[in-house]
């Protein structure tokens, strides 16, 4: 058998605990370990970005549509610059038109520009997750293969008394690479399934609060072009 092959299986033998499948797996764990730590970043920017991005939508309408039918368009473009959001800035571009007398084309026109320019903020990377779920699969399965290989080349002159016993331990320790570049995948697409459906579920309230506004800017018209002259 390989010496060097020899060798790498008695150190990884006298390692413990985490640090062993590392051993086990060779390189590739590493590059598995690296991916992990980028969705592990990515699942927690994600989360506090989207925490400070969206608001409650039930007490963003009543304020500022209590605001609107009251004809105070400039109070509530001052309750949308003191709560910097997606939902608040698209708001507001439609507010600075209602303000400025423009018509209903022309406010509709500014919050779908505003909508456009929202979304990726609210998406941000996440689409990185199925990325990184896909990738850390494929090179857990490189890394099985290139430890098959190893372990094939070098117990092909070993003896036949260790040959069975020393195929069994190399193929076990390929599957190491498989398994950790599993766990990786599972996590990273679980989390991307969550963040999916809250940006989801966000961008529809988005959409949904525009066709509100300009509804009760259409609907109130006199008021508010009363109460701005």
């Amino acid at each position: 058998m390989d010496t060097k092959m020899i060798e790498h299986l008695n150190k990884c033998e006298a390692v413990t605990g985490l640090a062993k499948p590392f051993c086990e797996g060779g390189v590739v764990m590493y590059i598995i370990a690296l991916i992990g730590l980028l969705t592990l970043f990515l699942i927690i920017e994600r989360a506090l970005s989207l925490k400070k991005l969206l608001v409650n939508k039930d007490s963003l309408s009543e304020n500022l549509f209590n605001m609107i039918l009251r004809g105070d368009v400039q109070q509530a473009i001052a309750y949308c610059d003191s709560k910097p959001a997606p939902m608040t800035n698209t708001m507001k571009a439609g507010l600075v038109q209602v303000l400025n007398k423009r018509p209903d084309e022309e406010i509709q026109v500014a919050m779908d520009a505003s909508v456009l320019r929202e979304t990726p903020k609210i998406e941000g990377w996440t689409s990185f997750l199925a990325v990184f779920g896909n990738l850390s699969v494929l090179v857990g399965l490189l890394g099985t293969i290139i430890g098959l290989i190893t372990s094939f080349s070098g117990v092909s002159q070993a003896d036949a008394a260790t040959k069975a016993a020393l195929l069994s331990k190399g193929i076990s320790e390929a599957l190491n690479c498989t398994a950790f570049g599993l766990l990786v995948s599972i996590i990273a697409i679980f989390a991307y399934g969550i963040f999916q459906t809250i940006i989801g579920r966000a961008l529809t309230e988005l959409s949904e609060n525009t066709m509100n506004l300009m509804n009760v800017v259409v609907s109130n018209r006199d008021k508010i072009e009363k109460q701005s002259s």
